[in-house]
């Protein structure tokens, strides 16, 4: 299994995404997050077919991060269930991945 993981976040408020990418970054539970604003989700929700704009954070880190990341997140997210889910990054440019390494807290 790959150390390295993606994460997908989607939030409705690109400030609190901001937010949200800030801390992680700083308590260096993730070397990189992306924002892309404006998307458009369609789904089920309660019931009810939803059609939202939101935005989709793209996270990069480490597997072995992912518990903590998770609560940071779940903590600051404004939705009753979040969008968090991670897939692994099977290869990358060697030099990238050793920088999410040194862009994280040591490995736990």
């Amino acid at each position: 299994m790959n150390p390295y993981i993606i994460c997908l976040v989607t939030i409705d408020d690109i400030e609190k995404a901001a937010l949200i990418a800030r801390v992680l970054v700083e308590k260096k539970l993730v070397a990189c997050v992306n924002i892309i604003p404006q998307i458009r989700s369609i789904y089920w929700w309660k019931e009810r077919l939803c059609d939202e704009a939101e935005h989709l954070l793209i996270i990069k880190t480490r597997r072995d991060l992912f518990d903590k990341l998770k609560s940071n997140i779940k903590d600051m997210h404004p939705y009753e269930v979040p969008e968090i889910i991670a897939l692994e990054i099977s290869d990358g440019l060697t030099e990238y991945l050793k920088w999410i390494d040194e862009s994280t807290i040591p490995n736990t």
